[in-house]
């Protein structure tokens, strides 16, 4: 490989989300500090960390009273994942990190800070990625939400918000450039443009090639979806999704995200808590899953082990399991898992669309896209969709280099704008999944008993399930036979 480090000409990052980091006024983060050592509650506080529930219900439940306009570009409902519900947390059980704070910055703006030698907090440049998703950014508003409805959860976040920031900004600009010290450390030019941060799976949208009427799915632990729409145009809320944002994932699109709590997450919970198991394990099971056919297990199941993001946004949910006997194998039960995941992510789809947005082609990335051709054939065959694959194994980090790039710009080797930058550097797999007849035609039988587990379970419609066992028994006969 031909590599030099004067060659680069811009960094990209981006991160997971709400992931909050507390820092002081010199925008250092706490947790690096000897008075903070080993304090939990000074460290980024991960998406996945769902402790602020309570918290979450009760922001849902003062926007829908006086601030509805906040809800409806994020599904109608504040998630626990997000970032309010995490610092008024903080508040409420680590008072004293929350007091220590000064300001609380996203990683995935953080890191580009650091990189770019930003000393104050209020000189951090925020995206409007992780801004408009998950803090309630948006230009309608002026910004962040105002310190009266804060004072309504607590005064000291409506103090804070003077300690925030009161502008976003999308990928069409940059973070900063390359400080010297971390020139340095790194051994790249000094001044390379630092791309804005965003969130993985946004940039991995890009990375994947997204454009209107593409759905990126990246499928890892979690599973995160996303699309864009011109911002030319009009655009429904769509309830139950993770927001509708402006500029969130390509400059002049509006970015829809949406997504499933744990996807491969489930899966090893299965392989390593109940099965004892491995690696070797997942492949062991995934070839023996492979030989049932659509309905052959007898099984439905619920993909709810971390909650459900999207459409109920509810993490005080469980996954569920129907149908098991006193053969049922382990085989059996991790294919009927795996095609849970699949059936919540035709619910997304589907909610998707019934709000007007088309979904002309899927593209999925991440881990297991890459490695597990069985699950993939089974999203085709439950969604009816064709599942093309992106090129690229690290799609996220290739979606901010493509940032990078175009804030390069051309003159420096880069690109001129996104559309250029993504046509040559992003591309997919010759492999794809196509949907197999037969097989789709067995799992639209089980789609409708699993959108009545789904919303008896989920609260939302409450009605007798007494016949969905013998369903599933005789679908499993006759996929047998």
């Amino acid at each position: 490989l031909d590599f030099s480090p004067d060659k680069v000409i811009g960094i990209g990052v981006d991160s997971t989300g709400s992931s909050p980091i507390p820092v002081d006024s010199q925008n250092a983060a706490l947790a690096m500090q000897d008075a903070f050592k080993g304090n939990l509650a000074s460290e980024c506080w991960l998406w996945k960390d769902h402790t602020s529930v309570e918290e979450a219900a009760r922001i849902t439940e003062l926007c829908r009273e006086f601030r509805p306009q906040y809800l409806a570009k994020c599904g109608n409902t504040y998630s626990s994942e997000w970032f309010w519900a995490k610092l008024w947390h903080c508040l409420n059980v680590a008072p004293d990190v929350f007091d220590a704070a000064y300001s609380w910055v996203e990683l995935c703006d953080w890191v580009p800070s650091l990189l770019g030698g930003v000393s104050d907090p209020k000189a951090v440049r925020h995206g409007i990625c992780a801004a408009g998703h998950k803090a309630f950014y948006a230009d309608d508003w002026g910004g962040l939400p105002d310190k009266e409805f804060l004072s309504m959860l607590d005064p000291k976040l409506a103090d804070l918000r003077d300690r925030l920031y009161e502008k976003a900004y999308d990928a069409s600009e940059k973070a900063g450039e390359l400080c010297g010290e971390w020139s340095k450390r790194l051994g790249l030019p000094e001044g390379i443009a630092i791309a804005m941060g965003e969130f993985d799976v946004h940039y991995g949208a890009i990375g994947a090639g997204v454009d209107e009427g593409t759905l990126v799915k990246v499928i890892g632990t979690s599973t995160c979806d996303c699309g864009v729409v011109k911002a030319n145009k009009e655009i429904a809320d769509i309830p139950g999704i993770c927001g509708i944002v402006k500029g969130a994932i390509l400059p002049g699109y509006y970015g829809i995200e949406a997504g499933q709590s744990a996807v491969g997450d489930i899966f090893a919970w299965f392989v390593n808590h109940v099965c004892k198991g491995d690696d070797d394990t997942h492949v062991r099971l995934t070839k023996e899953a492979d030989a049932y056919a659509p309905g052959g297990v007898g099984l439905l199941a619920l993909d709810w082990n971390n909650g459900n993001r999207t459409i109920l946004v509810d993490p005080l949910l469980a996954g569920v399991l129907l149908g098991q006997t006193l053969h049922t194998t382990q085989a059996e039960i991790y294919r009927a898992l795996i095609e849970a995941t699949a059936f919540g992510a035709r619910m997304i789809l589907e909610r998707i669309e019934e709000y007007g947005v088309p979904v002309n082609r899927v593209v999925c990335a991440g881990g297991i896209a890459e490695k597990n051709p069985m699950l993939m054939q089974i999203y085709a065959d439950i969604t009816g969709r064709e599942m093309l694959i992106s090129g690229s194994s690290q799609t996220c980090a290739l979606g901010s280099a493509v940032s990078a790039a175009v804030l390069a710009g051309s003159e420096k080797g880069g690109h001129a704008d996104f559309e250029t930058a993504q046509a040559k550097m992003t591309r997919l797999k010759d492999v794809s999944y196509k949907p197999n007849p037969e097989a789709q035609a067995v799992y639209n039988e089980l789609f409708v008993l699993y959108t009545k587990i789904h919303d008896a379970f989920g609260g939302v419609n409450i009605e007798d399930l007494g016949g969905i066992m013998k369903d599933l028994l005789a679908i499993k006969e006759r996929a047998r036979t």
